[in-house]
């Protein structure tokens, strides 16, 4: 089942085009990874799926119903959830209830939303900062809060986007684990990350972009060896590896 299609979605920034025509299907219960350079469009993709920017041309349908028309919030109780490249968690409030202020998304009674959030926490691995406040949380905590809160709106689909940046190799063996857990657990999962041998691991699939254009799409053995992306993105010296 094809749980998020794009088809020929275009973004103008003024006389700027950040997206050209770009075009792919994310089907239920896989990892599709979106890759490319800086500045090649994938955050104003983001953006766009959450509405955040309307887009200029195209279409964006979740479910099979077009989102275009729905406002950020009501995307999220759709069921579409999202992580941000900089992560600003309520700085003021403890881990705990970081996540129990997301669950509000889909319920008002406050017993529901701290049992619904102490459940994410342990699934997150953040049991041992229960009562810590978040500002004091360490980057990889950090990364693991914002995805905890994402999944306490109860998302069918997570965009992830640069989930793994600035994690060390241990915390990034961790977060592999994390979104498979996840991936296991039914949600649906597009991912934005630099990190090849992160987005290799835990992708089905994988679509390149370059200058808001579509380079490549498919298996990410095909994908990374495809040499449009190579000279894009990759470079020669990964090839040679």
């Amino acid at each position: 089942m094809v749980l998020l299609e794009l088809k020929n979605v275009s973004k103008n920034f003024g006389g700027l085009q950040a997206l050209n025509n770009v075009s792919f299907h994310v089907k239920q219960g896989e990892v599709f990874g979106l890759i490319g350079p800086n500045g090649s469009g994938k955050t104003t993709l983001f953006n766009c799926i959450n509405q955040f920017f309307p887009v200029s041309n195209g279409q964006i349908e979740f479910m099979g119903k077009s989102i275009l028309k729905l406002k950020p919030y009501h995307i999220c109780r759709l069921g579409i959830a999202r992580t941000f490249q900089i992560v600003k968690p309520l700085s003021r409030m403890t881990v705990l209830e970081n996540i129990i202020a997301s669950t509000f998304c889909h319920t008002r009674k406050m017993d529901q939303a701290r049992h619904e959030a102490e459940e994410i926490l342990h699934f997150c691995g953040l049991s041992v900062y229960k009562d810590q406040l978040s500002k004091g949380l360490p980057i990889g905590g950090r990364k693991r809060l914002e995805i905890a809160r994402a999944l306490a709106t109860k998302p069918k689909l997570l965009l992830l986007d640069e989930t793994a940046a600035g994690l060390n190799p241990s915390e990034l063996e961790e977060a592999i684990l994390l979104i498979q857990k996840i991936k296991e657990n039914g949600v649906t999962i597009l991912v934005v990350e630099h990190i090849m041998r992160f987005i290799l691991t835990i992708s089905d699939r994988i679509h390149a972009i370059s200058f808001g254009q579509t380079i490549a799409q498919g298996a990410p053995d095909e994908v990374i060896n495809d040499q449009k992306v190579i000279n894009a993105y990759l470079g020669e010296q990964y090839a040679g590896a």
